[in-house]
């Protein structure tokens, strides 16, 4: 009986995951074909090993990768729905701050790190700033959305009831946004690791992105590979959670 679940388990997987796994398969048969050197291609056993057998390192730099894409996101969601509510309450401010906002997140980041490097230095601070001007403008464009997106005269209702601008905000405006407001965490959250790692290996400070970089000059290339693989754990798990987040908000809210 339990060889049989176990069995169950393991068919469950390979159905699950076969993509990956015929991924790795090929990579495997391609670097022993062309007996490749691990500088110019790692096999996926030579990856996994490093995995293994370095495990601190891993940690400890996807820890502050984790860590500035987390404190980032959320001042990225929390600037972006503060400025989505300003435009929803007033329109001169809609027009001042909707095309700054476009034009904000238009600009290269790699242009951007000079500039606010030289004001805040090459530190994490730069690093948490980069991540939240990639991460705004999903919440400020979704949350703008959902604020208008009212239910039908549902306005008009609160309207002839005498209900102030903030009132209306509060039990209606706003629940009418939670939903939009989920699926731009969902899009910025693995958008989120990303900018991070782009910050950290263009500045040279620490983390995921760094890692890489050092790893690469130094021909490391096993190491610099499962970089990689941390790092897209990291944002498939990122974007999992996001996901069932916004299934629970919709749940609720629609």
């Amino acid at each position: 009986m339990e060889n049989k679940i176990h069995k169950n388990r393991i068919i469950s997987f390979i159905n699950l995951n076969w993509g990956i796994i015929l991924i790795l398969i090929l990579w495997e048969f391609w670097v022993v074909v062309n007996d490749f050197n691990p500088i110019v291609m790692p096999s996926p056993e030579g990856v996994l090993l490093d995995l293994i057998q370095n495990p601190i390192i891993y940690i400890e730099n996807s820890a502050v990768t984790f860590s500035i894409a987390v404190v980032g996101l959320f001042g990225g969601m929390l600037i972006g729905t503060t400025l989505a509510i300003m435009t929803w309450f007033s329109p001169l401010l809609s027009g001042l701050i909707n095309p700054t906002a476009v034009l904000l997140s238009s600009v290269p980041v790699v242009s951007l790190i000079p500039i606010i490097a030289r004001i805040l230095g090459y530190n994490m601070a730069t690093e948490i700033i980069l991540v939240v001007i990639i991460t705004f403008f999903p919440s400020f464009v979704f949350t703008t959305a959902g604020l208008r997106a009212l239910p039908p005269g549902s306005q008009d209702l609160f309207t002839s009831l005498g209900a102030s601008r903030i009132s209306t905000l509060k039990k209606l405006a706003l629940p009418a946004a939670f939903p939009n407001l989920a699926i731009a965490l969902r899009l910025a959250a693995a958008h989120a690791i990303l900018a991070a790692m782009i910050a950290e290996f263009l500045m040279g400070t620490n983390g995921l992105g760094y890692l890489f970089a050092v790893t690469k000059q130094e021909f490391l290339t096993e190491r610099a590979f499962g970089t990689s693989v941390i790092a897209t754990v990291i944002s498939v798990i990122a974007f999992l959670a996001s996901s069932h987040f916004e299934n629970n908000v919709k749940k609720r809210f629609t």
